[in-house]
């Protein structure tokens, strides 16, 4: 059976965060945010002590379940069912923890193939029922739940059986790669060939190919190997039409793109199964380094130089102070981060190099491929640093960051169980944009601190950079009882955050997705018309809203007839197949 993360938080169970090897965290959360860490944490209840409603799952449509995918994929176990019913936001695990489970899927269902997922589907829409894909659970947009006043059966649709690299093609450097494969699971099979897609996203260890897709990811590594939508050159996708497949050919001039359509549509055109990708060879090196700079807007035009020039670099991440402060706080006692602020380091800087130290700002930068690639890349990369007055500070912090770059959830869930309410937000915008939108969210979120009438921290870092602009990914936290009343206070402080976004010339998600959290700023965002282009295609394609409802756009009137199940049946799938090579 396919493993899955903890029911009430993130990751697995044999893996959390402490504060205790960390002598500068407990004074810095209590100096900022007011709460003292070092009490004993919450406990989440045990499962067993939980009420968890039954199922309700129609006799027949569990036998047309159980032909699709055999009687032992067909689950509906008590814990299965409430791991497949959020995501892992703020708010998923706010409610998990005090029990609030909302619409349980009525079973969860782990097909094989993409002839398995077929069946589902037909079996689905000929009961009326909801089908939401799930791949690794860690989406954070409220993609995955179903609408608490849903009558009709919910079933959750995992791929992650669905979990293999299917081919190669090392002359197109492509491959073919089940939707349900987790990111380790992916590359461990891609770097036994010599190969990787080079898409690292902060969920990586718990997120799924398929997932990337449906949420337009975006991974650490992006300067150089481009978002989940570039890296995508074709896929499958189980839809209520049938079969969509689409050639994984470089360009082409076919009308409006469907393989667009597909990317960012978390669930509302169909079940993805399959994604024919670009990969990459290995890199002969691979290095990040570590550089302070002696401002925020230092580092912001380093960052921009970096990405006009022909550096080419893997990784351009620069910290705000506040994020610094905080970086520096995390670290272990003894490791190279804790070592980067010795008493000789900080004379130097503000003597000779004139830094204010509570300015200054932490930046890594990742450079790879041949040895005498990755040459020219530090030594392009080391002039534009210096006009800037920054300062490399080696490899060790740089090795560090890459170590732990997938444990910040973690981190999250630690403050949780304090009685700290911790989430993030992001956007991307123009370089000439990056600098006013990060003040004016800055400022939003301390004023929404200050109407909840808490000590609030709120910082940001530069993470992905694009030719035009970059993305900022703000991260916010302040003290609260965590009840199910600390959603409201966490909504003011959210939403002012994601109103400045819109306000401020930047986008409502750079790669978190809408689902239900950002779908409200939509039609700020993409305008009404681009919200009418959207609706005309979801309900298209699925007029009787069975598939996912709600999430991005909010569902209109469920038709009085589902979609025929035969509609799905009537697509050979093996027809439908383009030529892999």
């Amino acid at each position: 059976m396919v493993e899955h993360m903890k029911w009430w938080g993130w990751g697995r169970e044999s893996v959390s965060f402490t504060h205790n090897d960390k002598p500068k965290l407990a004074p810095f959360v209590r100096t900022h945010i007011g709460l003292d860490i070092t009490r004993p944490p919450a406990q989440a209840p045990a499962f067993a002590d939980l009420t968890v409603d039954p199922p309700k799952l129609p006799e027949g449509l569990r036998a047309a379940l159980v032909d699709a995918v055999g009687a032992e994929h067909v689950n509906i176990d008590a814990l299965d069912r409430v791991v497949h019913t959020y995501g892992k936001s703020l708010r998923d695990l706010v409610r998990l923890r005090n029990q609030d489970f909302g619409r349980l899927p009525d079973a969860v269902v782990y097909p094989a193939d993409e002839e398995a997922v077929r069946a589902v589907l037909a079996a689905a829409l000929a009961a009326d029922a909801v089908v939401i894909p799930f791949g690794g659970g860690s989406n954070i947009a409220g993609s995955l739940e179903a609408s608490r006043g849903e009558t009709r059966p919910v079933i959750s649709v995992d791929l992650g059986r669905l979990d293999r690299v299917l081919e190669i093609d090392a002359d197109a450097r492509l491959a073919r790669i089940q939707a349900g494969a987790l990111g380790p699971h992916l590359e461990e099979q891609l770097n036994a060939q010599g190969w990787t897609l080079g898409h690292f996203p902060d969920s990586f260890s718990h997120s799924t190919l398929g997932g990337w897709i449906a949420t337009r990811s975006s991974g650490m590594q992006s300067d150089k190997y481009g978002d989940i939508a570039e890296i995508t050159r074709a896929v499958r996708v189980v839809t209520p039409a049938g079969v969509l497949a689409t050639r994984p050919v470089p360009s082409q001039s076919t009308g409006p793109s469907v393989r667009e359509m597909i990317l960012g549509s978390e669930g509302r055109l169909g079940i993805i199964t399959e994604a024919t990708v670009q990969v990459h060879r290995v890199p002969e090196e691979r290095v990040i380094l570590g550089y302070f700079f002696p401002t925020w807007d230092d580092g912001l035009l380093a960052m921009r130089e970096i990405a006009e020039s022909e550096a080419t670099v893997s990784v351009t991440r620069v910290s705000d102070a506040n994020e610094t402060q905080f970086s520096l706080a995390t670290s272990k006692k003894g490791s190279p981060t804790n070592q980067l602020l010795s008493a000789g380091l900080k004379q130097y800087l503000r003597r000779v190099r004139k830094f204010d130290l509570e300015k200054m700002c932490l930046s890594f930068i990742g450079f790879e491929g041949t040895a005498g690639h990755v040459r020219t890349q530090r030594k392009l990369v080391g002039e534009i640093v210096s006009r800037h007055g920054g300062l490399c500070v080696g490899t060790g912090p740089g090795q560090l960051y890459d170590q732990k770059k997938f444990d910040t959830p973690y981190i999250r869930d630690f403050l949780l169980g304090q009685g700290a309410v911790a989430d993030v937000s992001e956007t991307s915008t123009s370089w000439s944009q990056l600098a006013p939108l990060y003040r004016g969210v800055v400022a939003r979120a301390n004023k929404a601190f200050a109407e909840l009438g808490v000590q609030g921290w709120i910082m940001c870092h530069l993470s992905h950079s694009y030719h035009s602009g970059a993305c900022l990914y703000f991260t916010f936290a302040y003290s609260a009882p965590i009840t199910l009343d600390a959603i409201e206070g966490y909504d003011t402080v959210k939403s002012a955050i994601q109103q400045g976004f819109i306000d401020l010339d930047g986008t409502l998600s750079h790669h978190h997705a809408v689902g239900l959290e950002h779908a409200g700023w939509l039609a700020e965002d993409i305008s009404p018309a681009g919200v009418t282009l959207m609706t005309a295609l979801f309900d298209g394609i699925d007029p009787g809203h069975n598939l996912n409802p709600g999430k991005i756009i909010p569902s209109g009137p469920v038709s009085a007839e589902a979609t025929p199940a035969s509609a799905v049946e009537a697509t050979p799938a093996a027809a439908a197949r383009p030529d892999a090579g």
